[in-house]
Order: C-alpha cells, then sequence, then structure tokens
C-alpha cells in the first residue's frame, strides 16, 4: 500500500507476524500476554471513522480472524478490542489474550508490568501458520 509506513515505537515494540488485505498483524514482544496489533496499511491515519466503509468492514473482518488466532493458538479466558493511540497516533487495533491469572487480570495489561521478551518463535509461527 503506498506510503504506509509502520510508527517507529510499534516497530520497536513487536514481533511482525503477517500482512492481512488490509491490516499489517504484529506481536506484542511481551510474553505475559499474547497480544496481537492490527495496523491498517492506509497512510495518515489515526482514527476508525477515517476509513473508508469498505476497508472498515475489512478491518472488523480482520479483528474477528485475530481472535480467532489467539482461540486457536493459546488458552484464554477473555479478549480485549482496544484501539486508543494516545501514546502512538497511528491507527492500530489491539486484540490481547487475557487470562484470570494474568498479573493485569482483571485491570488493563499497559504499565503493570515491564515487558517480558519472548524467547522463541513458537506463538508467532503458530500465529502465522493459522493466518496463513
Amino acid at each position: 500500500m503506498p506510503d504506509f509506513a509502520l510508527h517507529p515505537q510499534l516497530a520497536a515494540d513487536t514481533l511482525q507476524v503477517a500482512d492481512l488485505p488490509l491490516c499489517r498483524v504484529l506481536l506484542m514482544n511481551d510474553s505475559q500476554y499474547p497480544w496481537l496489533i492490527l495496523v491498517p496499511r492506509v497512510a495518515d491515519i489515526r482514527d476508525i471513522d477515517e476509513l473508508s466503509s469498505a476497508d472498515s468492514a475489512q478491518l472488523n473482518d480482520e479483528i474477528r480472524l485475530a481472535c480467532a488466532a489467539l482461540r486457536a493458538c493459546v488458552t484464554l479466558d477473555k479478549i480485549n478490542v482496544a484501539s486508543l493511540g494516545n501514546m502512538v497516533p497511528q491507527l492500530h487495533i489491539h486484540v490481547i489474550a487475557r487470562r484470570t491469572s494474568d498479573a493485569a487480570w482483571p485491570r488493563p495489561v499497559w504499565g503493570v508490568s515491564p515487558p517480558v521478551p519472548y524467547n522463541d518463535t513458537a506463538l508467532l509461527d503458530s500465529i502465522q501458520t493459522f493466518l496463513k
């Protein structure tokens, strides 16, 4: 997609999983929370309402696919889906697998503890396989 560039903070904090028709799928590099981030490959967009109707429908389909990938690849109790953008202005959607036993439960995951990077690629590989 022309002129699309991933925000540097997203690039620094994540591992690239795949490109879907609309979104780049990223895995937050924090093994405490299985956490995908969908970034529509549309230049200079900050909010969901800026997407075309067709892209908005596609985003919804890709969010559902990300949820299904997490359900297939990890044990979870709940999936949180959010678009905040307060720290990173580029439109991105968080899809987070939550467990009642995780360190942040039932609060949001942000800022609870420092990230623990993945030391292997098992989850990344599983999600990539699911999305193919």
